[in-house]
């Protein structure tokens, strides 16, 4: 799609929130990454375009209160160079969660932090995503409600999609150790909101909706791409990036806080769940429902060739990770729950 219509998509900047008060210690990842409490196994995932992957330890993979759904890794925030791409050292996986069923709003969102994933037992941590609020003279954190369909980790902030409002933002640096459970949802650590971008765009034109994210890292200009999942004959299914500020590691916006779409796509593919970019292919994971093998999309918006059925079934977000020369991506579905990596140039060259 040309430009100017791609222009009338915005983002706008909320500004900060609230800052946290006094009694909140900050702890930042390496305090999760050093504090890290349940273990996966590694193990064999289905799906023919599968390399590798692991599952969640029992809790996390049969329960249905907490559906996973977005992926990144330390390769997104640090660079796609052989020598980048590690956090401490380490390369590190993140992922996000929705809470499900009647409890949802009281439940909000999560992250979950990953290490050791070449290993038999990976670990990691659930860190709740918060937003602070002051009830009068006492500093508080509320659960974030955002489905997290998608999540990019850029430098220190975490971009967190958030359907039709847009784009919620968090600073890793912030997470916070709380000592009473109790108003953190029993949590240990809460991730607290820094600040968002509301969905904009010109009246004459559809809502976009912020379903899921990616990074695309290019050689002068880095690129959030975001995309909407719909069903075949419901919704739109489009495909839009936004400009990055290496500097500032947010949204490159005007004066007024607004940021523009720079590419937009119409007329994507059904169920798209996941998108993003290897050089210049576009690689797509798209649902089948539940039991079905998912499929992977790869090539140019509107010439995309369909992979049908090669990953498995309920494949959500994707995150290209270089250095493995890999895609990453996580499934959805209760006691069918793997996050897996897929071996990308087979499937882009063939």
């Amino acid at each position: 799609m040309p430009d100017d219509l791609a222009s009338r998509f915005r983002l706008n900047s909320t500004g900060p929130l609230r800052e946290l008060g006094r009694g909140f210690r900050r702890v930042g990842l390496r305090g999760v990454i050093a504090d890290t409490n349940r273990a996966a196994t590694r193990t064999e995932v289905p799906g023919e375009a599968v390399a590798e992957g692991f599952t969640w330890d029992g809790r996390d993979t049969r329960t249905d209160r907490w559906w996973p759904q977005g992926i990144t890794t330390s390769a997104d925030a640090y660079g796609h160079e052989d020598t980048a791409g590690t956090f401490g050292g380490s390369s590190v996986l993140l992922t996000s969660w929705y809470a499900h069923g009647p409890f949802r709003r009281l439940l909000g969102a999560r992250i979950t932090v990953v290490v050791g994933i070449d290993g038999a037992s990976p670990a990691y941590r659930h860190v709740l995503l918060a937003e602070p609020v002051k009830v009068g003279p006492v500093h508080v954190l509320r659960p974030v409600n955002v489905h997290a369909g998608g999540i990019v980790w850029y430098g220190d902030h975490l971009f967190v999609a958030g359907s039709d409002a847009g784009i919620r933002v968090f600073r890793l640096d912030d997470i916070t150790h709380v000592r009473n459970r109790v108003h953190a949802r029993g949590y240990r650590y809460v991730l607290p909101q820094a600040s968002s971008y509301a969905a904009d765009q010109d009246a004459d034109q559809e809502p976009l909706t912020y379903s899921f994210l990616s990074l695309d890292r290019g050689a002068d200009v880095d690129r959030l791409v975001a995309g909407e999942y719909g069903t075949k004959g419901s919704g739109s299914h489009r495909l839009v990036r936004y400009e990055l500020d290496r500097h500032t590691q947010l949204l490159r916006g005007d004066e007024q806080g607004r940021s523009f779409a720079s590419e937009l796509y119409d007329s994507q593919p059904d169920r798209m769940q996941g998108a993003t970019l290897v050089g210049e292919t576009w690689v797509v994971t798209a649902s089948a429902g539940e039991g079905r093998p998912g499929d992977l999309w790869v090539g140019r918006p509107g010439e995309l060739r369909r992979l049908r059925g090669v990953l498995p079934t309920g494949p959500e977000d994707v995150a290209h990770w270089p250095q493995r020369r890999q895609v990453w991506s996580l499934t959805e579905w209760p006691g069918r729950r793997w996050v897996f990596g897929v071996d990308v140039d087979p499937w882009i060259t063939g």
